[in-house]
């Protein structure tokens, strides 16, 4: 079994605020791995330190050990642009460039890194958006404002753009929570398409949520990692009575 990534004794402070501790948590290639917990729990702030988006926090500070494929991502000689390459992020709400063509969203990230061959990115555009479950919607539309599009859409359309700089590992940051019914069983049903080529880590508040589309979850309260194992024995028989008060509605 391989892990992919790897997170050793990592605490996480804003200031004097010990935000996330200690945590200790492997993730296997080729899953989708939930983090539940009700808010302020620390399961965002963990998420976002597994792309280094605290070194532009003022004050922020991550200790301990994060390796990604075997190398510590916080070691002196890594580029935070580089590994951000290799870790895709999507966010709670769908932020699409508003100035950019549906065509040049996808693409955005492979021109910043000096592509040019305009058939290799259109080739790249249309997997990518295939990936995401969008190309059939926008086929037609994708030299107009990617603004344009449905919310589900935009968001699909931020996870195309992810995907075409061929990440290692996909972070979403509760990607459906603005999101209606529809377009958000649309985004569940592509994560397990999505697992044949990437890693996905998700934040989710919505428990079914987690029980659906992921392989393993980890529970986290108060900054704490209180559980983390295959989902199915977590919400079925949790080793932890908090876990157990937290997926049986009791308080969160």
């Amino acid at each position: 079994m391989t892990h992919l990534l790897s997170a050793q004794d990592v605490n996480i402070y804003y200031g004097d605020k010990h935000a996330v501790k200690n945590v200790n948590l492997n993730v296997t290639q080729g899953s989708v791995n939930a983090l539940i917990g009700p808010s302020g729990c620390g399961k965002t702030t963990f998420l976002r330190a597994i792309n280094r988006m605290h070194d532009l926090t003022p004050g922020a500070r991550v200790t301990g050990t994060i390796l990604l494929d075997g190398e510590n991502i916080y070691s002196p000689g890594v580029d935070p642009v580089n590994m951000r390459r290799r870790v895709g992020m999507v966010f709670q709400k769908p932020n699409p460039f508003p100035t950019m063509s549906v065509f040049d969203n996808v693409v955005s990230g492979l021109k910043l890194a000096g592509m040019r061959d305009n058939k290799r990115l259109m080739e790249i555009a249309e997997r990518s958006l295939r990936g995401a479950a969008l190309w059939e919607e926008v086929k037609d539309r994708l030299k107009t404002p990617a603004t344009g599009l449905s919310g589900g859409q935009q968001q699909r359309l931020c996870i195309a753009r992810a995907l075409a700089v061929e990440p290692e590992i996909l972070l979403m940051d509760e990607p459906t929570s603005a999101l209606d019914p529809a377009s958000t069983a649309k985004i569940e049903d592509l994560m397990s398409d999505l697992k044949k080529v990437t890693t996905i880590v998700i934040v989710t508040h919505n428990m079914h949520q987690a029980a659906r589309v992921s392989d393993t979850t980890s529970f986290f309260l108060n900054g704490d990692l209180v559980e983390h194992g295959q989902t199915a024995q977590i919400f079925q028989t949790p080793r932890d009575e908090r876990t157990e008060a937290y997926v049986t509605g009791r308080f969160g």
